[in-house]
């Protein structure tokens, strides 16, 4: 199962997303996880380094890979029986060598803010990757999103995302998600998180044979 997690806008909360999903998996749901960093800024790589250096183990391996890396790394993966390959992208849309990820993945997760310029660049995103792969679920994830605000065109947004998938329930805008490691989730955060988390296991792995 190979799991891509991107948007051409840096910043929309990759990486974050990619640490709740893979620590989700391995702690709650005992599945076996594999994360691909091929964020230019591979900060995932750089936490699992530190949590070692802390003595604390990470709960999966994260692998820092180059996009012409991918081939041969999805090769050795696919070997694994019941392995989920969760992959944080680059935040950029101007690589051929992201046209095989978007062949091969079996589910994309896209974290979004409301702002005009968020929405423009998931749009884009989107329309490219459909272009390539038209089979694989659509999963937006409205994020950082802030109980103060009034979205007013957060109907009209929507409206237009579900024309390439499904919106989810959004994360709120918690300074605790900046507490998440390679080796926990805060559990202050599980009632937060766990509505997206569940429905995208519940309806999207969950029929995966994992023994």
């Amino acid at each position: 199962m190979l799991i891509l997690l991107g948007n051409q806008k840096g910043g929309a909360g990759k990486s974050t997303l990619t640490l709740l999903l893979a620590n989700y998996l391995t702690q709650i749901k005992k599945r076996n996880v594999t994360v691909l960093d091929m964020d230019y800024q591979q900060s995932l790589a750089t936490k699992a380094q530190k949590a070692r250096i802390l003595e604390n183990e990470p709960l999966y391996e994260i692998v820092p890979a180059d996009l012409k890396h991918f081939p041969s790394l999805h090769n050795a993966l696919s070997n694994r029986s019941g392995e989920i390959i969760l992959i944080d992208l680059p935040g950029k849309m101007d690589d051929d060598g992201l046209l095989p990820l978007f062949a091969a993945c079996d589910l994309i997760l896209c974290p979004f803010a409301y702002d005009e310029f968020s929405v423009d660049s998931t749009l884009l995103f989107a329309m490219v990757l459909r272009k390539i792969n038209d089979k694989a679920p659509f999963i937006f994830i409205p994020n950082r999103v802030k109980n103060t605000v009034k979205y007013e065109t957060k109907t009209e947004i929507e409206n237009v995302l579900r024309r390439f998938g499904v919106v989810a329930p959004s994360l709120a805008d918690r300074v605790d998600f900046q507490r998440i490691s390679t080796f926990q989730t805060p559990l202050i955060l599980y009632p937060v998180v766990l509505p997206l988390l569940d429905l995208i296991y519940n309806q999207y792995l969950d029929w995966e044979d994992h023994t």
